[in-house]
C-alpha cells in the first residue's frame, strides 16, 4: 500500500488493506533477522569455529556428544558472551522512477542503514560425568539471541498510474527479537581405544516477537519530509509472536585413526515451532475501523535449520601445535518451507567452513595457550528473486557472504581453565569468556 498526492479518501486505503493477504503483509518483518547457530565455549571461538573433530572439553556436549569421552573427572563448565550486532536494512530511497529532488526524495536508487544492538548473557552451562567407558553431560545453551530496531522511510516509486501524481510507501518502524535456548542431556560411549560415538536429547525453547507500526506522511505540505511519526498517524500494524518448545535430536563420532590425527561428525537437529501467530490491525488513521480491529490473522508453523558437521584436525607431536578444518552444511531453508508466502521469497542452504589453530606453552605455569581461526559465513539472507512487487524486492535483498576471524587465549590450572576468545565480522562482533572447573 502506498501515499499518492491524488489520493484523499482513507476508505480506498482501508480496503485495500483488508484484501491484502497477511502472509504477505509478514515478510517484512522477516527481513531483519540474522540467523546463526555457532558452537558454545571461548576455546572453540578462538578455533574459528572447528571443533567437531577436537571436542575435548564440555562443550562437546552440544559440538561433538563423543567428544566428552576424552573428560575423566566431572567438571563444570560455564561461557557468559555478548553479540554485537549491525544489522543492514533499507532505510529509504526510491523504489523505481526518478527522484524529484524534493526533501527525502533525492536518491536514485535506495538507502541503507544499520540497526547497532548489543545483547548478553550466560550462553552455556553444563555438568559433565565420566564413568568407565562412558560419560553423561547435562546443558543449557543459548544457540541464538538477536535484536533489531530501525525506520523505513520514504521508499518512493511510480505511481498507478503513472501520471496519477507521487507515490510513496508506508514509513515503517520495526523491531524484532528471538532466543532460542537448547536444555541437552547427552551421552557418549567409548566404543574402541580409537573410536567413539554420542546422542543426545535437547529440549528447545524458542521465543520470537516482533511489530512492524505503518505511518501515512504527516501531512500533503509535508509529503517528501522527515515522518514524525505521530499515533494519529499510524495507519496499521505487524505483529508476530511465537513462543512455542520442541525436543530434538543430535549425535556424533570420533575417531583417531593415529596419535595425530583426527576426524569427527555431528548432526544436530532444528527445533520446530507450531504456532507462529501473525495478525494485522488498523492503527489511528484509519477513520472506518476501530484502533486495533484484526484485518488479517494467520497461524503457521515454523522450521529452524538442521545441521551437518565434518571434520579434521592434526595435533603434532609434543602436543603443542593443533590443527584443525571442519565443513557445516547447515540448512537454512528450512526455515521458509513451512512459512508459504506469495511470491518468490527464498533463503539459500550454506556451506561453513572453518579453519583454526592453537600453539601451547607447555613450560609455563599456568599453561598458556594461544588461537586464532576464520570461518567462512556465505550469504543466508531472506531475499526476493522475482522483479515484483518493487517493494518487497527492496526489503528483501541478497547479501554477502561474510568472513569471520577469531583469536583467543587459554589458561591452564591444576583444576581450572579460562578461556577467552573474540569474534568480529561485518554483521556481527562477538565476546566470549568461558571457564572450567575440574571436580
Amino acid at each position: 500500500m502506498a501515499h499518492r498526492v491524488r489520493l484523499r479518501a482513507p476508505a480506498l486505503l482501508c480496503f485495500g488493506l483488508l484484501v491484502v493477504p497477511v502472509a504477505v503483509q509478514a515478510q517484512a518483518g522477516f527481513n531483519t533477522f540474522q540467523f546463526s547457530f555457532s558452537n558454545p565455549g571461548a576455546r572453540s571461538m578462538g578455533f574459528g569455529g572447528a571443533f567437531v573433530a577436537l571436542a575435548d572439553d564440555a562443550t562437546a556436549a552440544f559440538a561433538n556428544p563423543a567428544g566428552l569421552v576424552q573428560i575423566i573427572e566431572p567438571e563444570i563448565s560455564l561461557e557468559g558472551r555478548t553479540w554485537s550486532y549491525s544489522t543492514p536494512f533499507t532505510v529509504g530511497g526510491r523504489l523505481d522512477g526518478e527522484p524529484s529532488g524534493w526533501g527525502l526524495d533525492q536518491t536514485a536508487g535506495l538507502r541503507f542503514g544499520r540497526s547497532e544492538r548489543d545483547v548478553a548473557g550466560l550462553s552455556f552451562l553444563s555438568f559433565v560425568y565420566p564413568r568407565n567407558r562412558w560419560t553423561f553431560a547435562f546443558y543449557r545453551h543459548v544457540l541464538s539471541s538477536f535484536e533489531f530496531v530501525g525506520e523505513t522511510q520514504g521508499l518512493f516509486a511510480i505511481p498507478f498510474p503513472p501520471d496519477s501524481g507521487f507515490r510513496r510507501e508506508f514509513d515503517r518502524r520495526i523491531a524484532t527479537e528471538y532466543d532460542i535456548v537448547g536444555y541437552g542431556l547427552t551421552g557418549a560411549w567409548r566404543a574402541t581405544d580409537t573410536l567413539s560415538v554420542g546422542v543426545g536429547l535437547v529440549y528447545f525453547d524458542v521465543g520470537l516477537t516482533g511489530t512492524e507500526e505503518r505511518f501515512s506522511f504527516d501531512s500533503l505540505d509535508r509529503f517528501f519530509e522527515r515522518n514524525s511519526y505521530l499515533p494519529e498517524r499510524n495507519f496499521e500494524n505487524l505483529f508476530f509472536d511465537l513462543d512455542d518448545t520442541d525436543w530434538g535430536l543430535t549425535a556424533g563420532f570420533l575417531w583417531s585413526p593415529t596419535p595425530h590425527w583426527r576426524l569427527g561428525g555431528a548432526y544436530r537437529e532444528g527445533p520446530e515451532a507450531d504456532d507462529l501467530r501473525i495478525e494485522i490491525q488498523s492503527g489511528q488513521a484509519d477513520s472506518i475501523l476501530p484502533v486495533g480491529t484484526t484485518l488479517g490473522r494467520l497461524t503457521s508453523p515454523l522450521s529452524f535449520p538442521d545441521t551437518y558437521g565434518l571434520g579434521v584436525a592434526y595435533r603434532a607431536s609434543g602436543d603443542r601445535l593443533t590443527l584443525s578444518f571442519e565443513w557445516d552444511r547447515v540448512e537454512y531453508s528450512r526455515i521458509l518451507e513451512s512459512v508459504t508466502f506469495d511470491n518468490e521469497t527464498v533463503i539459500d542452504d550454506a556451506d561453513e567452513l572453518h579453519v583454526g589453530a592453537e600453539f601451547v606453552f607447555l613450560a609455563r605455569q599456568p599453561v598458556i595457550a594461544l588461537r586464532g581461526g576464520v570461518w567462512l559465513d556465505p550469504d543466508h539472507r531472506i531475499r526476493l528473486e522475482a522483479d515484483e512487487p518493487v517493494l518487497d524486492r527492496a526489503l528483501f535483498r541478497r547479501g554477502d557472504d561474510e568472513m569471520h576471524w577469531t583469536v583467543g587465549v587459554g589458561f591452564v590450572f591444576r583444576r581450572f581453565q579460562l578461556d577467552i576468545g573474540v569474534e568480529v565480522s561485518d554483521l556481527v562482533d562477538t565476546v566470549s569468556l568461558s571457564t572450567i572447573y575440574g571436580l
